[in-house]
């Protein structure tokens, strides 16, 4: 009954997340082995973006898959997997022309919203300090694969002008850059995984080198769900 609450949970959100995901749901008993721990991961985040003076943090959500690869030492791990959806940038900061007259002056007193949408995929390793809480730390690749400037304007109490920009061609495809987390595992040490991560990037995002370097920056609180770990754990224990 509870994975079929979390497959119809899941259904709902699909439209905006890669199939691999909901594939990878459907078969996470099949996955987890006891050196292997497959699952769910995602939560909420505030983004910004290093190197822009005006304008606040995005808040988004994220969600993806992981794999917690087991290693000899029983207290150490290999953190990866793919966080599917994940939107970095910044909202409200100042417009600038669109090179049409009519948009400019549509959008003169509104705001510009950036959301750069990535694949990304950490690689990092995980010390378990005891059976419940854990740090880990390491490198984590990003893959844009589209990039928006949204305006917005008030035109009336309950209204917003919007407009679209397809930006892409102004960011490098390619980020890279270092995750640090805490965590801490429920249930004895095989339920939920609830933690606090922080991405520091390191490659500057922009194409045009005249501009300052932009670094992107997101603080991630997130929740883990094993799939399947109960009954490996149990099937272990014969």
């Amino acid at each position: 009954m509870k994975k079929i609450l979390m497959i119809a949970l899941f259904l709902l959100v699909s439209q905006t997340v890669n199939g691999q995901v909901l594939i990878s749901l459907l078969f996470g008993e099949t996955l987890n082995t006891g050196k292997i721990e497959f699952g769910l991961d995602g939560g909420v985040h505030l983004a910004s973006i290093s190197g822009i003076d005006q304008g606040q943090k995005l808040f988004s959500w994220n969600l993806g898959f992981y794999f917690d690869i087991k290693l000899p030492d029983s207290s150490w791990m290999v953190h990866t997997g793919v966080i599917v959806k994940s939107t970095l940038g910044m909202v409200d900061q100042p417009v600038y022309s669109l090179n049409d007259e009519d948009l400019d002056a549509a959008f003169n007193s509104g705001s510009v919203a950036t959301r750069l949408q990535y694949f990304n995929v950490p690689i990092m390793i995980k010390y378990k300090i005891n059976k419940h809480f854990f740090v880990e730390g390491g490198p984590m690749l990003g893959l844009l694969h589209k990039a928006k400037d949204e305006f917005t304007n008030s035109v009336k109490e309950t209204d917003d002008l919007t407009y679209q920009l397809d930006v892409k061609e102004r960011y490098h495809p390619l980020d890279a850059g270092i995750m640090v987390g805490v965590g801490y595992r429920l249930m004895g040490g095989n339920g939920m995984n609830l933690g606090v991560r922080y991405y520091y990037g390191l490659v500057d995002i922009k194409i045009d080198d005249s501009t300052p370097d932009q670094y992107n920056r997101s603080l991630y609180f997130s929740l883990g769900i094993p799939i399947g770990v109960g009954k490996t754990t149990n099937e272990g224990k014969k």
